[in-house]
């Protein structure tokens, strides 16, 4: 008996830089060497309580809005306070049996703050303005950290990375959900 091909999928990058946040994400979902979707949007806005965050995520996408809504949950008990939120969430990701077997990775940011959130029960702020996630996660974080040297917006620089881990992963493709969120 074969096994299952794995889903594979998901490129995210967020970029900081002139006082706002962009986070992009491409739409390619792919089963084994075929492409499910094109057009799926891992990219999302939550406002708990009139409170703004931009969220992008990589993994399964019922595990991702698992945990999308705890973390809404999180913001609403703890208005405007996202670094607060994201470290209860990875304390109940990391200790509560149900959420260890969820598999995905977040990209959040309210326009000050960013942070990548994982399983493991991290909650890393990414070093020089710029982190990624997902398949081409490597090749975006890659060369947005090498678009940060030239006189580019946020928003350039996500779209550049981005088609940059498109022209490289198989897993990742050019059509892009893009939000911005300033602080």
């Amino acid at each position: 008996m074969s096994e299952f091909p794995g889903w594979h999928g998901t490129t995210i990058v967020a970029v900081r830089r002139g006082g706002e946040v962009v986070v992009a994400g491409d739409g390619q979902v792919s089963l084994g060497q075929t492409v499910i979707k094109g057009t799926a949007r891992k990219v999302r806005r939550l406002s708990p309580g009139g409170y703004d965050v931009v969220a992008g995520f990589a993994g399964s996408t019922a595990d991702a809005f698992t945990l999308l809504e705890r973390l809404e949950a999180k913001l609403e008990a703890t208005p405007g306070q996202l670094a607060r939120a994201s470290v209860e969430l990875a304390k109940d990701w990391r200790t509560d049996k149900y959420l260890q077997k969820l598999e995905a990775m977040l990209i959040v940011s309210d326009g000050r703050d960013m942070f990548v959130i994982t399983g493991a029960g991290d909650v890393l702020e990414p070093e020089h303005d710029v982190a990624a996630i997902g398949s081409g996660g490597n090749f975006a974080l890659a060369a947005a950290r090498g678009l940060m040297e030239a006189e580019l917006n946020a928003e350039d620089v996500a779209r550049r990375a981005m088609a940059i881990a498109a022209d490289i992963c198989v897993y990742t493709n050019g059509n892009l959900t893009v939000e911005k969120i300033s602080a």
